[in-house]
């Protein structure tokens, strides 16, 4: 990256959880390491203090609350790019890119920071939504999302789309033997329903109905009715305000007469351990996601993964196991293709190419493209 110090000012509705904040983090880090400075705005959160301890700046203020009230920070956020001499402007969420948009708009044209978007998510076409298009530099997380760009806001120029695909920190997912017996024991440990002789297929996830929980439960039942003593573990699934919906599913297991073999539990911090511990790895989300994290982690582990062929999970099943990749809900052929990868697994990738330093070394690039430009 550019040697002369940058500052780059990245924005988001807050800092709570998810894949979105996470990229915040890498990219903060990413910056810090490299001389550079980064400022963080959004309405805080769990992760302010992690962001932090790298080395960077948070500047609080709520661009992502959904009130008209919110337009009254464009003018906080104009002072606070001409106060630090913002060279960039990285916008990650819809209202704060637009938010962004606004400020830089009032700012003369040779102070004004080259602005950055980042279409994270396959959210619908609608003209809030195109404002993601609307930087001089547009990242998509996906071959699928750039596609998806294209299909939907056809204005958008190609030339300013660039392909930086999520990437995973490949030392905390090391490959490790299969079966692993200590894996298994630990998490049995979790809950005794993981306990048996048979296959554990995995399915992490936050507790809503887009993660296709259901159809894990229905794989389930169809592979015990063959003799197997399968079990279904679902980390994530089991959260705060999601009560009614995870009693539906634990009917659904009572009626299929294999409620003492699914684990519904909270979010793991130790997800590498519970793949290690899995002999099977789900990714079965009902909505086509932007980027399948799980795909790499778990192939980087060395466990197979069965997903729904759609989305960026199916592009990376597609990519990096193509036995894996199943035509969307399609759930006889989702069974039988689970027969097969419990009995014959596939030989994992020998490297996993989505590493996190590839994601963050392209970022910076991007940002070194529009300084280059400028100078």
């Amino acid at each position: 990256m550019t040697a002369a110090p940058l500052t780059v000012v990245q924005l988001l509705p807050a800092l709570e959880s998810g894949g979105v904040e996470r990229s915040t983090l890498e990219i903060a880090q990413a910056l810090v390491e490299a001389g550079h400075r980064a400022i963080v705005v959004s309405a805080g959160g769990r992760l302010v203090p992690r962001l932090q301890a790298l080395g960077a700046e948070h500047v609080t203020l709520d661009i992502g609350r959904k009130s008209l009230l919110t337009l009254r920070h464009v003018r906080a956020l104009r002072a606070l790019f001409e106060r630090e001499r913002a060279g960039i402007v990285h916008a990650r969420s819809r209202l704060p890119a637009w938010i962004g948009l606004l400020a830089l708009r009032g700012m003369p044209a040779a102070r004004r920071p080259r602005y950055v978007t980042t279409v994270h998510g396959l959210n619908s076409p609608s003209r809030y939504s195109a404002v993601m298009t609307r930087g001089e530099r547009v990242v998509c997380v996906s071959q699928a999302v750039r596609e998806y760009v294209l299909r939907h806001y056809p204005d958008t120029d190609p030339g300013k789309l660039r392909v930086i695909p999520r990437g995973i920190d490949i030392a905390s997912f090391p490959r490790v033997p299969h079966p692993d017996a200590q894996a298994r024991a630990w998490a049995v440990a979790q809950h005794p329903a993981l306990a048996g002789d048979g296959p554990l297929l995995l399915l992490p996830g936050r507790g809503t109905r887009l993660k296709g929980h259901a159809d894990a439960l229905a794989l389930l039942g169809r592979l015990r009715a063959d003799g197997l003593d399968a079990r279904l573990w679902l980390p994530g699934a089991r959260e705060s305000g999601r009560e009614a919906y995870i009693a539906e599913l634990e009917q659904e297991a009572e009626e299929g007469g294999f409620a003492d073999a699914v684990a519904f539990t909270a979010p793991t911090d130790a997800i590498a351990r519970a793949y290690a511990a899995s002999d099977l790895v789900l990714q079965l989300s009902r909505k086509p996601e932007s980027f399948g994290r799980t795909v790499v982690e778990a192939l980087s582990v060395g466990r197979p993964v069965l997903g729904w062929d759609h989305g960026g999970a199916g592009e990376l099943l597609r990519e990096l196991q193509p036995a894996g990749a199943v035509a969307p809900f399609d759930g006889e052929r989702l069974h039988a293709v689970a027969r097969t990868l419990l009995q014959h697994p596939p030989v994992p990738p020998a490297t996993i190419p989505y590493s996190l330093r590839a994601m963050q070394d392209a970022t910076l690039a991007v940002y070194d493209e529009l300084t280059d430009e400028r100078h």
